[in-house]
């Protein structure tokens, strides 16, 4: 039988195979294991905590689009404390690497998570979120301008040795440009992308569906501007980048692979079809068997090599 090498390495943390979770669309881990033994994954991405509890933001806050949803949560979570105390001990069967994503109002705050996060032997590296477009502090308030980008990454740097991912936004001129200062900064691998920003009204009451009025766009709907994004910023920094935004098949997740990419998340799809994740791993190996691809790691970058 061809034997096929699916891992992969994104900035020292290995994966058996480049398929992860996009932060946010699979809680802390275990939502999803009554469908499948989540080992089975090439990483395991949790859900972005902040040192707070947040409630998040009002309903209605997750409304559906054509190809996709808009979704306003605002980053809901239980805090670093109940992380801490309750998420870690629970993640104890999960054997493959956990990466944690954290989230702040102030550059202080991201810093002190990650210096928390640290002492912590189950957390592989950080998906550091400056992306988020549903909160009126922190988020995009950091991930939209090169200046901020630097000085809040390099404030995270300074503050732990693991690995970090730096999750950056599509509401953006230049994503280039926003990548150069994340890597500057000290990035270990990036993510792209997060949500576009979105409304939708009412045409009965003319007023915005959403609570908060805008919400992120996500689903299969944004993923021909994730795949450009990815193989722009391929192109211009040399650290491994993370793929995402509506990938929904192994067709999808090959896209972001030729573009680029060394890992991809599977983010608004696990609602769909909660098997998604290992259908596309699936689907990844039988479409290397078919075309004679000994190891996935050739695909990386191909579109412009």
């Amino acid at each position: 039988m061809t034997e096929v090498n699916l891992a992969v390495d994104v900035a020292g943390i290995t994966m058996d195979n480049p398929v992860t979770t996009a932060s946010g669309t699979y809680g802390f881990g275990l939502d999803y294991s009554r469908y499948y033994d989540v080992n089975l994954l090439g990483a395991l991405t949790l859900k972005s905590i902040t040192l707070e509890k947040r409630e998040g933001n009002p309903p209605p806050r997750i409304i559906e689009t054509p190809a996709g949803i808009l979704n306003s949560i605002g980053l809901a979570n239980p805090g670093l404390d109940r992380f801490l105390t309750e998420v870690i001990p629970s993640l104890e069967a999960v054997k493959i690497p956990v990466l944690a994503s954290i989230a702040g109002d102030t550059i202080g705050d991201y810093a002190l998570l990650a210096e928390k996060l640290s002492q912590e032997p189950k957390i592989a590296g950080l998906e550091v979120n400056i992306s988020c477009p549903n909160v009126k502090k922190g988020g995009l308030e950091f991930g939209v301008d090169t200046v901020q980008v630097k000085k809040l990454v390099q404030a995270v740097r300074s503050s732990t040795d693991l690995p970090l991912i730096i999750k950056l936004s599509p509401n953006v001129t230049d994503i280039t440009a926003i990548a150069r200062s994340a890597v500057e900064g000290g990035a270990d691998a990036l993510a792209l992308i997060n949500t576009l920003q979105g409304m939708k009204i009412d045409i009965q009451t003319r007023k915005p569906c959403m609570a908060n009025k805008v919400a992120g766009l996500a689903g299969p709907a944004v993923k021909p501007i994730g795949v450009r994004m990815v193989w722009q910023v391929a192109q211009a920094v040399n650290v491994p980048i993370i793929g995402m935004g509506g990938i929904c098949t192994a067709e999808d997740a090959l896209e972001y692979i030729m573009a680029g990419a060394t890992s991809v998340a599977v983010g608004t799809f696990n609602f769909v079809n909660p098997m998604a994740p290992v259908e596309i791993i699936q689907g990844l190996y039988d479409y290397c068997i078919k075309n004679g691809i000994k190891d996935i790691n050739e695909l990386v970058g191909c579109s412009f090599k």
